[in-house]
């Protein structure tokens, strides 16, 4: 059952279209209002929860109070949630664990520093390996996300990513070769300079991003890659 307990973000990373849609103020529902929401989808004979918000943690304290929330209503309940690899600590993910949340999804997107803040990313990789750290210590699965081909990638900066990835305890990774492009994001003004559309393209239909080089390279080394990984997916 989705769960949703705030709309808006404020991070602003170059591809990502939810500040266009949701806008970049952050509303968010009372802990309470969404727990007891929780409760009667519970007592429907719901077990299992998705928090489909795009960054769960952020703003820690109102996660913190989420998780406060659910274990004082005790619903034995098991969810999933997306993390954003920042703002994290071992009380919030201690609380995440004795709240119910088995799965976490974590998009670090890169593990090239150089990439990260092309893509505007306000973590570093070391904060991604820490995070990834305690989520394991606590038993929480995790789903990295591994977004590949954005402007200025290299085969060398694919290369960091993937061996990154494969250094971190994760369950699953999901790789994505080639970015979607977004209206009105920093990533569709690039390829409109690059000529990969044009400033008339409503982008109804999907169109995507992948840096020069990369095209015949990208789909081979991923899937040679893959060949020893059953746990990574394109």
């Amino acid at each position: 059952m989705p769960v949703q307990t705030r709309r808006g973000c404020s991070l602003d990373c170059s591809y990502c279209s939810t500040g266009k849609i949701e806008g970049r103020t952050i509303r968010r529902r009372s802990p309470e209002l969404v727990v007891q929401w929780m409760a009667r989808w519970r007592k429907a004979g719901i077990e299992r929860f998705y928090f489909v918000d795009n960054t769960f943690n952020l703003p820690p304290s109102y996660a913190k109070e989420i998780c406060r929330k659910l274990i004082d209503h005790d619903l034995k309940i098991r969810w999933w949630c997306i993390i954003y690899p920042m703002g994290v600590d071992e009380e919030l993910v201690r609380l995440m664990a004795m709240a119910g949340c088995e799965h976490v999804s974590l998009g670090f997107e890169s593990g090239c520093e150089r990439i990260l803040k092309n893509l505007n990313k306000q973590f570093t990789l070391d904060e991604v390996r820490q995070i990834s750290e305690m989520f394991s210590g606590q038993g929480i699965n995790q789903m990295g996300f591994l977004l590949l081909g954005s402007p200025g990638e290299t085969r060398e900066s694919v290369e960091e990513s993937l061996v990154f990835a494969d250094s971190l305890k994760l369950d699953t990774l999901k790789i994505t070769s080639g970015v979607r492009i977004y209206p009105h994001t920093s990533l569709t003004k690039i390829a409109v300079n690059e000529e990969i559309i044009s400033s008339n393209d409503n982008l109804l239909l999907p169109r995507f991003y992948l840096a020069k080089g990369l095209e015949g390279w990208l789909p081979e080394t991923l899937k040679n890659w893959m060949a020893q990984r059953p746990h990574w997916m394109v």
